[in-house]
């Protein structure tokens, strides 16, 4: 289990100052646990949060008893993405909690390597879980999906002893579908004729009846 240092927040002082200062503004709250203002080392907690992100136990220390949490939100900066603020869920001891937990698709699929595509139509599943047995991810075994049609749906998925699969059961989670190699067609070039200009016309009214007749002289 990942530790935080936490400090309490001064209400007084601005989150502007507090991140000059080298920290971020955070809070922490539960179904049993009063909302909290909290402070925490920013360097830390960047570090912290890519290892950990929103499916890893996280024990808080230092105000008050120490308390088991999950990072629920971070706000991060639109630009540099570095975290500005960030919210603790407190876990209640022996109650289970509802979470999304991202899938790793692993091992080779034969029908993959024959050519044909492999689908992955889910990349997390839901779940009701002791905090105990919290899992980081979930393992996607493809190895048995070997001809077109194949698939794995959501209640293939092995799951911790005492969790239960809140998505649909039969949702696919990953598929194969045959590769059909896009046929393009073959045009024929066709040539228009070209369209006789106003000098084409002339040469060939002379040729047919002569030379065009001469302006008519002006009557004296």
């Amino acid at each position: 289990m990942l530790e935080l240092e936490i400090k309490a927040r001064d209400s007084k002082e601005s989150n502007d100052s507090l991140r000059a200062g080298g920290s971020i503004p955070a809070i922490l709250y539960g179904p049993k646990e009063d909302s909290t203002p909290i402070a925490i080392d920013s360097k830390v907690f960047g570090k912290l949060f890519k290892e950990a992100g929103e499916t890893t136990i996280i024990k808080l220390k230092g105000v008050g008893e120490d308390k088991d949490t999950l990072i629920h939100d971070v706000q991060l900066h639109p630009v540099t993405d570095v975290p500005l603020h960030a919210d603790f869920y407190v876990l209640e001891k022996g109650k289970k909690i509802e979470i999304k937990i991202p899938l790793e698709f692993v091992g080779v699929a034969p029908a993959e390597k024959a050519g044909h595509i492999l689908v992955k139509a889910l990349h997390e599943v839901e779940i009701e879980v002791l905090p105990a047995e919290l899992p980081q991810h979930l393992d996607v075994d493809i190895s048995k999906l070997e001809n077109v049609g194949d698939h794995i749906t959501a209640k293939e998925i092995k799951l911790p002893p005492s969790a239960e699969l809140k998505t649909d059961a039969d949702e696919i989670v990953a598929s194969v579908t045959a590769f059909v190699e896009e046929k393009i067609e073959e045009t024929t070039e066709v040539k228009l004729a070209e369209v006789p200009g106003d000098a084409e016309k002339a040469a060939a009214a002379a040729a047919e009846g002569g030379a065009p007749a001469a302006d008519t002289a002006k009557k004296e």
